[in-house]
């Protein structure tokens, strides 16, 4: 699979989520707690192949792509933080809907940001047979993402 498809693929698999949780009822709170738990796995998991190896990837090939990573990243830290402190967040906690709305406006502000303005311009630059080899990769090295959000790069800077 190309990277760009599986990054895609992860975003199509979060806005799910993201969708189940808005249709999940003001007192759902086991239901609540299972959603963000696996959006709390998918996100962390996805930041750290972004980070380990496609970003690095398409600065390298694309330079003029340095602003979209950076921002990119720091779209990550602000994320990866958010995701630390639902986790050990009461569903039942006044701040808990609150804080999940303000992550899904900020995951899907920075999907939009990268399938839209950044993704086809490195999709130019790489080539299919480059992705190809890209999404081998990320794939391959999910199995070896941190669970805990704060262990991805990003969320010390």
């Amino acid at each position: 699979m190309d990277g760009i498809v599986l990054l895609k693929e992860d975003h199509k698999r979060v806005e799910k989520l993201f969708k189940r949780f808005e249709k999940a009822g003001a007192n759902a709170h086991a239901e609540k707690r299972k959603i963000a738990d696996q959006v709390i796995e998918e996100l962390t998991t996805h930041t750290w192949i972004e980070e380990e190896i496609f970003y690095p990837a398409a600065r390298e090939a694309a330079p003029d792509t340095k602003d979209h990573v950076l921002e990119s990243v720091e779209e990550h830290h602000v994320v990866l933080w958010m995701l630390s402190e639902l986790k050990g967040l009461d569903t039942a906690d006044e701040r808990f809907d609150a804080k999940m709305t303000v992550l899904m406006e900020n995951v899907r502000h920075h999907v939009e940001e990268e399938e839209q303005e950044w993704f086809p311009d490195v999709r130019k630059t790489m080539g299919r047979n480059r992705l190809t080899e890209l999404g081998e990769q990320m794939e391959s090295a999910k199995k070896e993402a941190p669970s805990e959000p704060l262990a991805v790069p990003s969320a010390e800077r």
